[in-house]
């Protein structure tokens, strides 16, 4: 088994829903489910790996408050070196929808203060050689995703390799952040993205991954997550779309994280691009149906 690790964001979640349609301004809504837990891409990829087995390192920061201790306490032991920004931690609400469609608010707090000097001495880059590093949450770590370009330079001088889901930026794709997400995508060896940012990313439209993979660099794999028609990837080893079982959605919110991390956790147990691919779509599948969560077993 190679080694992994993630790196990126982590906040609080509060899930509620489903809410349909939306609320008229001054009114209240009662739904069916709550759900208040750690999320944020990093921490969804980092539980998932717990839950499967996986050995693996993690590197975030938090705020300064409550809820810092208790998603420092939740993510222990890997949470004990994280470093604590002044200020309180990002929130994020997510309203769900019966069609399996989600809505974010989500609060600045912590994210944006983590540095790369902070993950530079906060991962052991010796144990990682070999391995796979994953990074989320680029448009809301920007302080880290400003200095991608030593990260990206010291994670091939330590021999890993860089998985990267860039996530959506809250002010939209045009501009700087198409042009920064196609220039870090150039620079890594995997971009696992959603049908949506796979076509803003492009700027063309084009939402499979083999028009995807003309962003990478050669033999890097490019990866489209579809939702309820599960995934594909385009890369060595892969090609086939693989479908996703039908299930009863209890909620969909961190259903892209759950998958990068299976899918990752599959290739470094030396499975192909086609069989890790099976494996995201069956975890996530089964992660968005169950409550409290669940995780196909390996």
């Amino acid at each position: 088994m190679k080694p992994l690790a993630v790196v990126g964001n982590v906040n609080v979640d509060m899930i509620l829903g489903p809410a349909e349609p939306w609320p008229v301004p001054g009114s209240e809504v009662v739904v069916q489910h709550d759900d208040l837990r750690v999320g944020g891409s990093a921490a969804n990829s980092a539980l998932t790996w717990r839950a499967l087995g996986a050995d693996y390192q993690f590197f975030a920061n938090t705020g300064a408050d409550l809820y810092g201790v208790w998603m420092r306490e939740q993510l222990a032991p890997q949470s004990a070196a994280w470093p604590v920004t002044r200020g309180p931690s990002t929130v994020s609400v997510g309203i769900t929808h019966p069609d399996g469609e989600r809505t974010f608010f989500t609060t600045r707090g912590h994210l944006a203060a983590l540095r790369w000097e902070e993950v530079r001495d906060g991962l052991d880059w010796s144990r990682l050689s070999g391995g796979w590093l994953l990074l989320c949450g680029s448009f809301l770590t920007t302080a880290l995703s400003a200095e991608y370009g030593a990260l990206f330079a010291h994670a091939r001088a330590a021999g890993a390799r860089v998985a990267l889901d860039t996530g959506w930026p809250p002010e939209g794709w045009e501009g700087a952040a198409r042009r920064d997400a196609q220039g870090w995508a150039r620079a890594v060896d995997c971009l696992l993205v959603n049908e949506a940012e796979a076509s803003a990313l492009q700027g063309n439209g084009a939402a499979d991954a083999e028009a995807l993979a003309s962003l990478l660099a050669p033999g890097a794999i490019a990866v489209v997550k579809r939702g309820v028609d599960g995934a594909e990837a385009h890369g060595p080893g892969g090609g086939s779309p693989c479908a996703a079982p039908a299930v009863e959605v209890v909620d969909s919110i961190g259903a892209g994280d759950v998958f990068n991390a299976a899918f990752l956790h599959a290739l470094a147990a030396g499975g192909s691009v086609d069989e890790a691919v099976a494996r995201g779509v069956r975890s996530a599948s089964r992660a968005i149906s169950t409550h409290p969560r669940r995780y196909d077993v390996l």
